[in-house]
């Protein structure tokens, strides 16, 4: 008997790898036109009203100003699934920023697929304030 994978656990694959691979076209096909990304959940200077991402053009300028500059590694340790959401848990994006130096930011992220396996919503809770810690740190040395 075959297993079929869950859609948004393929969604959350398929979105590392073309993040992963700086693949903008292939990351961007995966939402839907009125899609919401919330990346970081909450307020920070990504998000000023905290409310997300929303359509394409407004995750089009978050691949713009903060996926498409990086140069990431992601992992998903555990995926739980209930619906139509995939629960990533303890997902880890280390940002390589060169001469050794890199940031790494620990996540849950919980994407949302309608019954194309497209993403109507990705929301990913981290800590922005500690990776501007991170940062200034690295800035200092």
């Amino acid at each position: 008997m075959s297993e079929k994978l869950h859609l948004a656990v393929e969604a959350n694959k398929k979105s590392i790898k073309h993040a992963s691979e700086g693949n903008k076209e292939a990351w961007l096909a995966l939402y839907t036109d009125d899609a919401v990304v919330c990346d970081p959940v909450g307020k920070s200077p990504m998000d000023p009203s905290g409310e997300g991402h929303h359509g394409k053009a407004a995750i089009e300028a978050f691949w713009d100003n903060v996926i498409g500059p990086s140069k990431l590694e992601i992992t998903a340790n555990k995926r739980w699934t209930s619906g139509d959401y995939c629960c990533c848990v303890a997902q880890v994006a280390k940002n390589d920023l060169g001469d050794g130096n890199f940031t790494e930011c620990d996540m849950l992220a919980v994407y949302e697929v309608n019954e194309d396996g497209l993403i109507t919503r990705m929301a990913a809770h981290w800590d922005f304030d500690n990776m501007m810690e991170q940062l200034s740190k690295l800035q200092s040395a």
